[in-house]
């Protein structure tokens, strides 16, 4: 190798110092982004087991109001009695899940925050599992006889799912559409605009069929819509018209009959 000829090679040590300096500190703002969201998530947990989070649900409890519970309490729970902490557990879970469904099953929303349906996203992804091992955990009715330590899993898991859910719904409506570049946002607004189109009663059927149909050709590629929401939007489009009151005159009455002579 003729080494008389790569000092003049030296310049390219300037151009690749730079990219690897850019990719240290992509990965560096990425890794400070992903502890933040860790720091804050960890937060969130703590105050909601330390009771201090402001009671804004609308008077809902939290699984944290179960765990405040003694050991009698948790017999109690076994016993499948009206109102238990296991009781209070399953209600608390469903209701994130009814939560998590408004999203799930109404396109609109979905649309306006798309965040919410994208598994990619870290704070979605965290409530996607929560929920798994929430569900997993679930017993199979309020008289389920559970164990103390049992009782005790199933409760971190409903609080996990609460702030997980909390997290990314918040995460959601902040971030709205800015991860998506400005030709996407157009085809997201598009849609949203189409969609009431799709859903006015005081449309025909056809133009409800026609705007449904450009409303999924903008959303393909953009968000994927579960099958349940495609069906909710369908019987939506497919709503029956109101049936209008006719103003004709109603049809003459038919002359009566002569009588049969005797």
């Amino acid at each position: 190798m003729d080494w008389s000829n790569i000092w003049w090679f030296w310049w390219l040590i300037f151009p690749i110092g730079a990219a690897l300096g850019g990719a240290v500190k992509s990965f560096d703002r990425l890794s400070e982004r992903r502890h933040r969201r860790r720091l804050e998530m960890l937060h969130a947990k703590a105050e909601l087991r330390a009771g201090t989070v402001p009671a804004v649900r609308s008077g809902r409890a939290t699984a944290q109001d179960t765990g405040r519970e003694t050991g009698a309490d948790a017999d109690a729970a076994a016993s499948g009695s009206a109102d238990t902490p296991l009781t209070r557990l399953l209600a608390i879970h469903d209701d994130v899940t009814a939560r998590w469904l408004d999203y799930e099953l109404d396109v609109a929303k979905l649309i306006a925050f798309p965040a919410m349906s994208d598994g990619r996203q870290p704070l979605t992804a965290a409530f996607l599992r929560a929920k798994r091992v929430a569900d997993r955990l679930r017993p199979p009715s309020a008289s389920a006889r559970l164990s103390p330590e049992q009782l005790r899993e199933y409760r971190e898991a409903v609080t996990d799912y609460e702030v997980a859910f909390d997290l990314a719904e918040r995460d959601a409506r902040r971030v709205k559409d800015a991860n998506f570049s400005a030709e996407e946002r157009k085809r997201l607004d598009t849609a949203q605009q189409l969609l009431t189109v799709a859903i006015d009663e005081a449309a025909t059927p056809a133009e409800r069929q026609l705007a449904y149909r450009r409303v999924r050709e903008e959303l393909d590629g953009l968000l994927l819509l579960s099958d349940d929401a495609i069906e909710v939007l369908e019987k939506k489009v497919a709503h029956e018209l109101p049936a209008r009151p006719s103003t004709a005159p109603p049809p003459a009455a038919p002359p009566a009959a002569p009588p049969t002579p005797a």
